[in-house]
């Protein structure tokens, strides 16, 4: 979960592969910003939405949408509470934003 090549465990002959991440420009464009997300699942997938919330306005956007296996949802959890962890080693505890003030509402 870094933007460093990753190292693939060894398969069958025992050599180890590098894989290239590639970043496509409308991605290196700018980031989504998002201050809220919403998490569901399946049995086969999660999915997790990232949203934008205009409090003044009261409408939200869903900025990013992901998908991914159960198994690889378990690595992504690992990696975010690690990185937590580091952070907050350098530059002190983290409290928990406030949820926000009403119910958000999905509109299709």
């Amino acid at each position: 979960m870094s933007d460093k090549p990753n190292q693939q465990p060894p398969q069958g002959g025992g050599q180890q592969r590098q894989m290239q991440i590639k970043i496509p420009e409308n991605v290196l464009a700018g980031p989504n910003y998002a201050n809220s997300m919403r998490v569901m699942h399946t049995k086969d997938e999660f999915t997790i939405d990232f949203i934008n919330i205009h409090m003044a306005e009261g409408v939200g956007v869903v900025t990013n949408r992901v998908k991914t296996s159960p198994g690889h949802m378990k690595r992504v959890l690992t990696a975010l509470q690690e990185n937590i962890k580091r952070y907050e080693s350098n530059f002190g505890k983290i409290e928990e934003a406030e949820a926000p003030p009403h119910e958000v509402g999905f509109k299709g």
